[in-house]
């Protein structure tokens, strides 16, 4: 593949769970999350991106989120479940993201804030129309999904490099 090779990375962050779990990771998906979710999933499949990848915490509230999700997609991409989306911060996330293989164009990353949102605003550059404004205006809710375009090998993924083209939240 060039160094021109178009990628699309969707952020998904978990859908709504109970917060009267003492252990964060173990949260399960309350009945809210159980429906915002599937939403998610039906937005994704309407979107076209048919990701090869998906990298999901390990957090119990991050499994249920994809299980849910990856029902309503056309075709399952190939999961990786991983440690370390859990409880990382975007600096961490990029990281993570640019160990990727070259062979993937389009992948997904389940996980938590505050790294996701930190992540959807600082990977772009630019943004189509408002969607820069109404990430930081609107912060990252559950279920939320945004979707950043870049250019390149996963390796050179950095600060400012994509392009936010899509962002959905359930309660818009």
């Amino acid at each position: 593949m060039s160094d021109d090779t178009p990628r699309r990375i969707v952020l998904v962050r978990h859908a709504k769970a109970d917060s009267s779990f003492e252990n964060g990771h173990e949260r399960s998906l309350i009945e809210r999350g159980r429906k915002e979710a599937p939403m998610a999933g039906r937005w994704l499949a309407g979107s076209g991106i048919a990701p090869a990848l998906a990298l999901c915490s390990t957090a119990t509230q991050a499994r249920e989120t994809w299980k849910l999700v990856v029902s309503e997609l056309p075709r399952r991409p190939k999961t990786v479940y991983e440690e370390r989306l859990y409880d990382a911060s975007a600096t961490e996330l990029i990281g993570v993201l640019t160990e990727v293989s070259d062979a993937v164009n389009d992948l997904i990353l389940v996980g938590h804030n505050p790294g996701l949102h930190g992540l959807a605003e600082a990977l772009p550059g630019a943004a189509d129309g408002d969607l820069l404004d109404r990430v930081r205006r609107g912060g990252f809710p559950t279920a939320t999904l945004a979707v950043i375009t870049f250019s390149g090998p996963w390796r050179s993924l950095g600060s400012g490099a994509g392009r936010l083209v899509a962002y959905w939240t359930p309660n818009a």
